[in-house]
């Protein structure tokens, strides 16, 4: 018992660990809730896109001397309608004008990058750098995260209904219009939310894997929110202090760790595991005969 206290009460012995791990369940716990609207849609790649879409958008806030967090928002932003536009006025389908939007985006944002004297670690845009997360970032964090989780919990059951099926959503009066694009709003402002916590590239693991580690668990949307967040909170918490222990990038581990839970819950889960499935194939002979 004195073991795992320790195990856990050294890390937060440090002001930076503690900085770090406030940080990374503030973040996993918006990405949960959102994460099971994007698995519910089927915006998984929408989610990539707008990660991958942000960096040119960080780039040209440096230069100009916004903040960062602004540039990030308005390219993931622009990204979405961009995506939305192409897809309404082309015959291309959506993946497709997701794939070409975010990696020419992303590909414009790398060049860039590589032309701007700056003192930003492109490792740390990519990757995050939750260690070196400062009170002000703090701060920036829980006011963009809790203000988008709040708005995402008032309007669940609109999102819902919409995310389900739009066209019952449309019929019964809802703002299918708003939701759509307020859906993209919220996912953008929970990736420039999440970018100090594990950066461009990682963000895209918490926005699907809490979602579809819970969608495997239950059939109730509202379980499933539940499940998510306890999912991937406990899975910032968790990988945070084992990047302590094992000095690795806690980004990385909280993703692992994540993913790790996806593994357990596609075995194990009742009903939709494959273990589960593999003992119905097998039982099935032995009921047959007994009907």
């Amino acid at each position: 018992m004195n073991v795992l206290y320790d195990w856990i009460a050294v890390p937060l012995a440090y002001p930076f660990m503690q900085r770090a791990l406030v940080v990374s369940v503030l973040v996993a716990a918006v990405c949960a809730v959102l994460s099971c609207y994007l698995v519910l849609k089927g915006w998984s790649l929408m989610g990539d896109a707008i990660s991958h879409a942000v960096l040119p958008g960080i780039v040209l806030a440096y230069v100009i001397g916004l903040p960062l967090a602004v540039g990030a928002f308005v390219a993931g932003l622009s990204c979405a309608l961009f995506t939305g536009y192409l897809k309404e006025n082309s015959r291309i389908k959506e993946d497709t004008v997701m794939g070409i939007v975010f990696s020419g985006m992303f590909g414009f944002g790398l060049v860039m990058f590589t032309k701007v004297e700056t003192d930003q670690h492109l490792l740390h845009i990519l990757f995050g750098n939750v260690l070196g997360v400062t009170v002000r970032d703090l701060i920036e964090t829980a006011i963009v995260a809790g203000g988008t989780l709040a708005v995402v919990l008032l309007k669940r059951r609109d999102l819902l209904l919409y995310c389900f099926d739009p066209n019952h959503a449309r019929s019964i009066g809802l703002p299918v219009r708003v939701l759509h694009y307020g859906l993209l709003i919220l996912l953008s402002l929970t990736i420039v939310a999440s970018l100090k916590a594990v950066g461009i590239i990682l963000v895209i693991a918490m926005l699907i894997a809490p979602g579809a580690t819970a969608y495997m668990l239950t059939s109730s949307f509202e379980r499933m929110l539940a499940i998510a967040t306890a999912v991937a909170t406990f899975s910032a918490a968790f990988g945070t202090i084992v990047s302590f222990h094992i000095d690795g990038a806690t980004g990385a581990c909280i993703v692992l760790v994540q993913a790790a839970m996806f593994v357990l819950a596609m075995l194990f889960a009742p009903k939709h595991g494959l273990i589960w499935k593999g003992r119905r194939r097998v039982d099935a002979p032995a009921a047959s005969a007994l009907g």
